[in-house]
């Protein structure tokens, strides 16, 4: 039966790539006539291809953080799942997400999602619009890689696989729609009204790409539960160290480095000379984070803790991406604290609170400060900017007399938590009753990379463990 499925679902792929293949009507497919009518064309192009490019060696950071902070035993399972939630990815995105996400409806139906575009083909035939999909699908992969360290050392591969298809055809591309695609969030007569001229703004995507991360994330940690020997019966949690600091710190700063892609990228024009308060804002608001959670640790236990210090920088990361065009640098190091305190009282709260078991502490830094940065955009923005280009309203916090435009982004951060974790919930509930999500006990014992695919990252060493003093959930 599932030979004959396999069957079915090839040879409908293979129909819907001949029905791309075949020659349609393109708006610009070689480029020239954008060329004409724009000579600054080449510039931008390249600008905005180069920071993609940096965004794609962000699943490398990715991939790092998430194998340093677990067991050596699921290193190839953590790689293997980052590898095809850009492989997978990219496929969902432009098969299904893009469409849906950047595409066209008349309409309320518009408002909601688009529905032209899929396969890039017809009127997406076209370079400025593929420029875009390249653009945004390294962004979707990046959200969809973030659930894979929330959910490390017990998740079935293969069910994996499927929420991979599932976020990035579907999850990240219908809210993103609503904030960057014309939808609801953003361009809604009440939403517009209200926020003073502008909706929801959300620049390079604290909400977009990794709240929606976080909370999906949030939802499948919820619905697997914790690693064997994660809490003891008194709800106790029980430190799993990591294997590798070495990959995890390098993993940062390959994140970082990545973000100057991320962020200033989001300009989507060289031109944009912005680029450079972007740039800064961004590297402030990091280093920032994480001072702050080396010292909050410092004082708390007597040592300046690593991989806290880590989470800081990606905290300050996460929580500067939506405002970082549209702030100071004096209030882009002041988020970046704040989100040093989010990353310590989130880890804190997800351990010893809510019992979730997140080994790299992803809710925490993503969905908690990426709802901090949709927050801080609506508190700081000091109007010297205007809605993503020079040209148009300059945008205005609370803070600079626009309370309206707090209260826009404030529905945000509620919508976006509901919609994510939601709608992550009730997928990872149906995956779960239908195919399983979650290792045997033995497997999770024995290690993920033996039992899933057949191979030791680390074939020369023996792995030994310290005896578990954790319950069984």
């Amino acid at each position: 039966m599932i030979e004959k499925r396999m069957r079915w679902g090839i040879a409908t792929l293979l129909c819907l790539l001949l029905l791309g293949i075949t020659p349609v009507a393109a708006a610009d497919s070689s480029g020239a006539a954008t060329l004409a009518e724009d000579p600054f064309a080449p510039v931008n192009f390249t600008w905005v291809l180069i920071c993609a490019f940096l965004v794609m060696l962000m699943q490398a950071g990715f991939a790092m953080v998430e194998t340093g902070f677990t067991r050596a035993k699921n290193a190839v399972n953590i790689m293997m799942k980052n590898l095809m939630d850009f492989s997978l990815g990219s496929l969902a995105y432009w098969a299904v997400g893009f469409g849906l996400m950047f595409g066209t409806a008349s309409g309320i139906t518009g408002l909601i999602l688009g529905l032209d575009g899929f396969f890039l083909v017809g009127e997406s035939y076209d370079v400025s619009t593929i420029e875009l999909w390249f653009f945004q699908m390294v962004f979707c992969a990046t959200a969809a890689t973030i659930v894979s360290g929330a959910m490390a050392e017990r998740t079935k591969f293969s069910t994996y696989m499927m929420y991979s298809v599932i976020i990035s055809a579907l999850i990240y591309p219908i809210y993103g729609h609503w904030v960057w695609g014309g939808g609801w969030l953003m361009a809604s007569d009440f939403m517009v009204a209200l926020g003073g001229g502008y909706g929801v703004l959300d620049f390079a995507g604290s909400g977009v790409v990794h709240a929606i991360g976080g909370f999906v994330a949030l939802a499948g940690a919820l619905v697997l539960g914790p690693r064997i020997g994660k809490y003891r019966k008194d709800g106790t949690p029980v430190a799993i160290p990591g294997h590798s600091m070495t990959l995890a710190m390098l993993g940062i700063f390959i994140l970082w480095f990545g973000w100057f892609g991320f962020n200033p990228g989001s300009t989507l024009a060289a031109t944009e000379l912005r680029i450079s308060i972007i740039a800064a804002n961004t590297c402030l608001a990091a280093a920032a984070g994480a001072v702050t959670t080396m010292f909050i640790t410092w004082w708390r236990f007597g040592k300046p803790d690593a991989s806290m210090a880590g989470n800081g920088v990606l905290g300050g990361l996460v929580a500067i991406t939506a405002p970082c065009a549209w702030v100071s640098p004096p209030a882009a190091v002041l988020i970046g604290i704040i989100a040093g305190f989010v990353v310590y009282l989130g880890v804190w709260v997800m351990d010893w609170k809510f019992h979730i078991d997140d080994p790299v502490g992803a809710v925490s830094v993503h969905g908690f400060n990426g709802l901090w940065g949709l927050l801080a955009l609506g508190l700081f923005a000091d109007g010297t900017y205007g809605v993503y280009t020079t040209e148009g309203p300059m945008v205005a916090g609370l803070l600079f007399g626009n309370a309206g435009f707090f209260a826009v982004q404030l529905i945000d951060a509620a919508v976006v938590f509901i919609w994510a974790f939601g709608l992550g919930y009730i997928m990872f509930r149906i995956l779960d009753r239908a195919v399983g999500i979650r290792e045997t006990p033995q497997e999770e014992v024995d290690g993920l990379d033996i039992g899933e695919h057949g191979v030791a990252a680390y074939p020369n060493f023996v792995l030994t463990e310290p005896a578990i003093d954790g319950e069984i959930p």
